[in-house]
């Protein structure tokens, strides 16, 4: 994860595409920029999701068993899938800083759930 992080660190410099902190006005148009692209990708993953149900419904349709007919759309969408998720991945690296914070935050909580006594 280190070694992905590093590279994305740099790719995005190098298409200007890093978080901008100068001020305020621009963090928040960067980080709503970054919000709105990372959104639009999930809605993405969602229609390969909905691409593949339908061609199980299709190949249902047209006799084959329920395995066979998921099985099938599963490898059709495979590849356009994992390419959803690697754009998804690349937005959500650019918020390692915002990551850590809120585990400190929700660490340090206190009205936190406390684990059951054993």
């Amino acid at each position: 994860m280190k070694e992905l992080q590093k590279f994305a660190k740099v790719y995005h410099e190098e298409m200007n595409w890093e978080i901008n902190k100068d001020n305020y006005e621009r963090t928040r148009a960067s980080l709503l920029n970054n919000y709105m692209l990372l959104t639009t990708e999930v809605a993405e993953v969602a229609e390969e999701l909905r691409k593949a149900f339908n061609l199980t419904n299709s190949h249902i349709a047209k006799g084959r068993d329920e395995k066979e007919a998921f099985d099938l759309a599963k490898e059709s969408i495979k590849e356009d899938l994992g390419k959803e998720f690697a754009d998804c991945l690349a937005y959500i690296i650019k918020l390692e800083e915002s990551f850590y914070s809120k585990m400190d935050e929700v660490k340090n909580r206190k009205n936190k759930d406390v684990g059951l006594v054993r």
